[in-house]
C-alpha cells in the first residue's frame, strides 16, 4: 500500500514517513499543499493523510480539488483544529476521516487500516433522478456517459433537489440547510449557484431541468 503524506512541520513529516515505512507502507512526504495536489492528483497512492493547514494550498482546498476532479483516493485529516464544525468541515471536503492533533501512532495507523479497508471494498455513491445520477464521491452529475465537475455549494444544491422529488424548494430553505443560520448569503447567490448548474446540464444534454416557480422556489423536473 503507498501513501501520500502531506504535513508542514518537518519533524512530524519525518516521523510520519518513518513511521509508515516501519509498519510496511510506501510512503512519500510533502510539505506543502502545492505539492500534495499535484502528487495526489497521480492517482497512484491507496490513501492521503493530509494536514488542514499547510502553505500554497490547505488541506481542504486540496482535498476538494482532488475530489472535483474525480480523484476518490481515500484521504485522513490530521489537525490540531479540534471542534465539532471543523471536523465537519473537513468531512464535507470528502475527507474520510479526521484525527485530531496530537494523537496516538497507534490510532493513527488503526484508522488508516480501516480507511483502506474501505477502499477495497468501495461503490460509487450515486443518486439518481432518471436518467441523470449525482456522484456523491467525486462531486460530478454525470448523463449518457459525460459528466461535468461540480463546486461545493453547486453539489450541495444539486443533492437537496435530488433529494426532495417533486418538492419545491424556496431559496430561504437552500441557504439555511447549505450555509447556515447565521449567514449573510442571499437569494442572488441561489440564483447564481443555480444558473451555473443549468448551464452544466444542458452542456450535456442532460433531459433534466431545475424550474423556477413563481412566488415558490425551485423544482427539478425532468424535461417534458
Amino acid at each position: 500500500m503507498r501513501i501520500l503524506i502531506a504535513e508542514d512541520d518537518p519533524k512530524l513529516l519525518k516521523s510520519l514517513v518513518h513511521l509508515f515505512e516501519i509498519n510496511n507502507y510506501s510512503a512519500d512526504g510533502v510539505d506543502n499543499g502545492s505539492d500534495a495536489l499535484d502528487y495526489a492528483s497521480s492517482g497512484e497512492y491507496d490513501g492521503l493523510v493530509l494536514d488542514v493547514m499547510m502553505p500554497g494550498m490547505d488541506g481542504l482546498a486540496l482535498l476538494k480539488s482532488l475530489r472535483q476532479s474525480g480523484i476518490t483516493t481515500p484521504a485522513l485529516f490530521l489537525s490540531a483544529r479540534t471542534e465539532v464544525y471543523q471536523r465537519i468541515e473537513g468531512l464535507d471536503a470528502g475527507a474520510d476521516d479526521y484525527l485530531p492533533k496530537p494523537f496516538s501512532t497507534g490510532e493513527l495507523l488503526a484508522r488508516v487500516r480501516a480507511m483502506l479497508r474501505r477502499k477495497e471494498n468501495f461503490t460509487p455513491d450515486l443518486i439518481s433522478f432518471g436518467a441523470l445520477s449525482l456522484n456523491r464521491s467525486t462531486y460530478e452529475v454525470e448523463y449518457g456517459g459525460r459528466s461535468q465537475p461540480l463546486s461545493g455549494k453547486e453539489f450541495q444544491l444539486m443533492e437537496m433537489l435530488m433529494c426532495n422529488r417533486g418538492v419545491i424548494l424556496t431559496a430561504e430553505q437552500m441557504i439555511t440547510h447549505i450555509w447556515g443560520w447565521n449567514t449573510d448569503v442571499d437569494v442572488s447567490v441561489v440564483y447564481v449557484h443555480i444558473s451555473n448548474i443549468r448551464k452544466k446540464l444542458e452542456q450535456m444534454g442532460a433531459p433534466v431541468t431545475i424550474r423556477f416557480v413563481r412566488n415558490a422556489g425551485y423544482l427539478l423536473e425532468e424535461k417534458q
